[in-house]
């Protein structure tokens, strides 16, 4: 087989790596990929965005399944063309991926299909915005419509923090298009979880639990990132709730898509709120969580190739999906300053030290090679991922691989996985 992985970030390595791992993968190609995924196969110089460029590739190349890893390509339409290249592809097309390119959209949808979530209000006029908050006064989440990296969310407990937020979205154009519209939603209460589920348009073989941490600061404090680390299972969602949290998240969207005529295949990601009226869905995504995505793949017992590619063709058995019992946890490191201004160009010594510790795989993200070396090249530069028997010993073992990585002007949480460990866990 030959496989095209689509992306550059710490989710594609650790896809990669697990792809790499079977026997009958013949070349495995990153477009554009990083210093990690070199490891794992081959980058090839084409952007993410580069539709044309990745179907001409893929058809030249004789690739057998396209792996998008990002939101972006999805949105583009990338499975569109594939598709009608003929090449199978491992994601839903442009329509179904609007749950993630739109909020609006996926509040949508969600209203039709019955899933539980906050009550919302779009607006594209800032003084329309301003005198809805001002009139409903208590705390608010303000949301880019469009896709903003995971940074164009504000959760505002304050007017004015949501007049600022509504401030840089609508007049300081600080998101761009994908700002022009905002979702203002009231704020639910609880503790988040992540729910992932691979899905052929029909079936479902849902992932297990895990929790991301989008602040920047211990304690979740500061601005919201890309994600600072993540955890599987999550004990807030445990495995006695997965199925019933499936018909409640998972399974209505399946339902809604396939009636839509666009069946949904690939990954659907529900970011879920557990409140004390029970789960409320956040947001959608339509693709693997970066970082969550490590974390999971640590734990898949599996061939991830043949269940991609099962997945994309419509006909996933949920029984070839297996995960091992241990739990997984991942670590960021980032550059200083992240997510806002940050410097580039360090050298990072120290990976392989750090995977010698039995049970340790350090996936890079926003790094790039030169001359035989590592070299910073992003904001959140690599996912120290650890897996145990438990949660506190995941933790402890990712956090003393990072000790053995030298990269100069880092910063990482030191609370990764302290939710979990509150519940006893």
């Amino acid at each position: 087989m030959r496989i095209l992985v689509i992306g550059s970030g710490g989710r594609e390595h650790a896809m990669a790596w697990k792809l790499s791992q079977n026997p009958r993968v013949e070349r495995l190609f990153i477009a554009p990929g990083n210093g990690g995924t070199a490891e794992a196969g081959e980058n090839v110089d084409i952007k993410d965005d580069d539709i044309r460029g990745l179907v001409a590739f893929a058809r030249k190349n004789s690739v057998d399944l396209v792996v998008p890893g990002p939101e972006l390509p999805l949105v583009l339409g990338v499975t569109d063309a594939m598709t009608e290249a003929g090449i199978p592809c491992f994601g839903p097309d442009a329509y179904a991926a609007k749950l993630e390119g739109s909020k609006l959209f996926a509040k949508t949808v969600m209203r039709e299909a019955g899933v539980p979530t906050a009550g919302f209000a779009m607006f594209q006029d800032v003084k329309a915005a301003r005198e809805f908050v001002r009139d409903r006064g208590g705390p608010v989440v303000v949301k880019a419509d469009g896709l903003a990296a995971g940074k164009g969310v504000a959760v505002c407990h304050t007017v004015e923090c949501a007049e600022q937020a509504l401030e840089e979205m609508l007049v300081a154009n600080r998101f761009g298009g994908a700002g022009s519209k905002v979702l203002v939603e009231d704020l639910l209460e609880g503790e988040e979880a992540s729910f992932l589920a691979f899905c052929d348009g029909e079936r479902v073989a849902l992932m297990p639990s895990s929790q991301d941490h989008k602040a920047i600061g211990d304690g979740d404090t500061g601005p919201n990132t890309g994600g600072m680390g993540a955890y599987s299972p999550a004990p807030v969602l445990p495995r006695s709730k997965w199925e019933e949290t499936a018909e409640l998240v998972i399974l209505p969207i399946i339902r809604h898509m396939k009636a839509a005529g666009h069946p949904f295949r690939g990954v659907l990601y529900a970011g879920i709120m557990m409140t004390e009226a029970g789960p409320m869905v956040l947001e959608y995504n339509v693709r693997f969580g970066d970082p969550e995505c490590q974390p999971l793949l640590m734990r898949l017992d599996c061939d991830l190739t043949e269940v991609m590619l099962a997945c994309a063709q419509g006909r996933l058995d949920p029984a070839m999906v297996r995960w091992k019992d241990d739990t997984a946890l991942c670590v960021v490191m980032a550059a200083q300053g992240y997510p806002e201004k940050y410097e580039k160009g360090m050298r990072i010594e120290g990976i392989r030290n750090s995977e010698e510790l039995p049970g340790v795989k350090v996936f890079q993200a926003g790094t790039r090679r030169e001359d035989g070396l590592v070299i910073s090249s992003g904001g959140r530069v690599l996912g120290v991922t650890a897996l145990a028997p438990n949660l506190a010993a995941a933790q402890k073992l990712a956090y003393q691989a990072i000790e053995r990585i030298q990269f100069p002007k880092s910063y990482f949480r030191r609370d990764i996985g302290a939710k979990g460990l509150g519940r006893g866990v």
